[in-house]
């Protein structure tokens, strides 16, 4: 007897054991039949509920592994990336969907779910006119045409109308802003693109990691770019000054790789990880790279390819503009003293939530105009209401809406304003980094990759001795606003306007630095009062 047979007869015996008593006799075959249909279905279904788990505790094992490799490799922080050591289960489903535009218009869940790396999707146009399309755009960019893109055409074009809709709608108002941006520092005007993958142009857009905005900058990284943060202003939901620091980021990275589908890569997860694919690959050429790249990462390109597309032809598709009414015309106003958005909502009569959309970089709704001159931004047709009313605007409500007590609660409820002196680090004023210690340290090194002392390094961590072991976590603390990006920006005076700063490398040599930033050894050595040596990990200001 076999063991579906041995479980049939066992499932009947059961059925029949809880009939009534004299009911056995009664019970037809057909009744038993179906009563056996019924088991077998709830069988069957509990069969796939347990399959499901399976498969779920797979992508898990799965997920941990390949986050692990990413850990392991990415040594550099990135534009909009993250530091090794801040990699962890609350930033994964961040970092596995950025190419799948999970930041997207709240509830909508067009366009995620799909297996971008299995995934075929069909289309009613041909590989032959979708390839023509693309290569009638005649991008700067270069644009190939593969089964990958193909798939994040389809994919843009598709299978997420209503949020391609809401794209396009603010694709009117941002996209004149960006092309402005990248004209200025001579920049292909396909970059502007990038902006939609990162955040589908929301510019208030917060990821799990903690980057921000439109661009999706971390908070290091944004200020070694310029960007200020600080209780009142976030600049990273600024459109304009974020625009300006990608710009000057993407620029940094092309300076690198000489490649714009690189330089593009490296905004995701850092020019470290880029430099260790191109090593692995013995290539620079980017589908050369494809492989070594980390896996969030390998889709970020085709989706930037799958979004221009989109867009370009989206009169083709039947996607049109919706969801969201922007300006078309829009005044700016030197603010030079404190004043709340609610003043000017109530006297000009402009709903807060068209304010704050104009102005998503202050973040407590308040412009701290006694410290310095800020921008507001205001549509054109409330211009004259603003200049007939702006004595009475500054003073209505002033003493409740900027009262010195909502002041104080703003400022200490603000980001970062209070987050060293909370660590216990007993450094004000500046900021901390976790970094975790890797094989081949020593105190000695990590001072010099970050610029501080080995006495700082043991303060800050209560070392009696310069021993430390591998996995140890150390903390560093670091005076006013850096970033630790091998092509962070960072200027003599503050701003991120004079200098790139870069990590000098093995093998390296001044005049190879040189040469791939286009100055002169001279200039490198003066700007860091320097001779012709140099070594790995030591840090040289670039002038540009």
């Amino acid at each position: 007897m076999n063991r579906k047979t041995l479980t049939t007869i066992l499932l009947a015996a059961a059925m029949l054991t809880f009939l009534p008593a004299g009911a056995s006799a009664q019970v037809t075959k057909q009744k038993l039949k179906k009563e056996n249909q019924e088991l077998k279905n709830e069988v069957d279904s509990l069969k796939k509920a347990m399959e499901k788990l399976r498969k779920e505790k797979l992508a898990k094992d799965s997920l941990a592994k390949e986050m692990i490799g990413i850990y392991e490799e990415n040594e550099d922080k990135s534009a909009a990336g993250l530091n090794p050591e801040d990699y962890n289960a609350e930033t994964t489903d961040s970092l596995l969907n950025i190419w799948y535009m999970h930041r997207q218009v709240s509830g909508n869940r067009e366009g995620e779910g799909y297996d971008m790396d299995s995934v075929r999707f069909s289309s009613n146009v041909s590989d032959a006119v979708m390839k023509e399309r693309l290569e009638n755009m005649n991008s700067f960019i270069t644009l190939p045409y593969n089964e990958k893109v193909r798939n994040f055409m389809i994919l843009y074009s598709e299978k997420m109308p209503t949020k391609m809709g809401h794209i396009l709608a603010l694709c009117q108002y941002y996209m004149p802003i960006f092309e402005e941006t990248f004209n200025k520092y001579k920049l292909p005007d396909e970059l502007k693109y990038v902006a939609i993958i990162e955040s589908a142009l929301n510019p208030t857009a917060v990821s799990r990691a903690g980057a921000k905005g439109m661009w999706q900058f971390m908070m290091q990284t944004a200020k070694s770019y310029g960007l200020e943060i600080n209780s009142y202003v976030d600049e990273r939901l600024d459109p304009f000054k974020s625009s300006d620091a990608a710009a000057r980021y993407l620029q940094d990275s092309y300076r690198l790789f000489g490649d714009w589908n690189l330089a593009i890569s490296s905004y995701n997860c850092g020019p470290g990880n880029v430099n260790k694919a191109i090593r692995r690959s013995g290539s620079r050429d980017f589908w050369a790279v494809y492989d070594y790249l980390p896996r969030e990462t390998r889709g970020y390109v085709p989706a930037f390819v799958g979004a221009m597309y989109a867009i370009k032809y989206s009169k083709e598709y039947g996607l049109q503009a919706n969801g969201v009414q922007m300006p078309a015309q829009v005044d700016t106003f030197e603010i030079h003293k404190n004043l709340h958005l609610q003043q000017v909502s109530d006297l000009i009569g402009i709903p807060m939530a068209e304010l704050k959309n104009l102005n998503p970089q202050y973040i407590k709704d308040i412009i701290p105009g006694n410290n310095k001159t800020y921008i507001l931004r205001l549509p054109f047709n409330y211009s004259s209401a603003f200049i007939e009313n702006e004595d009475s605007i500054y003073t209505y409500k002033a003493a409740e809406l900027l009262n010195p007590q909502t002041l104080v609660k703003s400022t200490s409820e603000g980001e970062g304003s209070s987050a060293v002196r909370a660590s216990g680090g007993g450094n004000s004023g500046g900021s901390r980094l976790s970094y975790k210690v890797k094989k081949g340290d020593s105190l000695g090194k990590i001072a010099s990759r970050y610029g501080v002392t080995v006495t700082q390094l043991k303060n800050w961590n209560h070392l009696r001795s310069n021993n430390i072991k591998v996995g140890q976590r150390l903390y560093i603390y670091k005076k006013g606003s850096t970033g630790y990006s091998s092509t962070s920006s960072k200027s003599s005076s503050g701003s991120s306007s004079n200098y790139v700063i870069y990590t000098v490398r093995s093998g390296d040599t001044l005049s190879k630095i040189a040469s791939r930033y286009g100055t002169t050894v001279s200039k490198i050595q003066k700007a860091n009062g320097i001779g012709s040596k140099i070594r790995a990990g030591q840090k040289l200001k670039i002038p540009r």
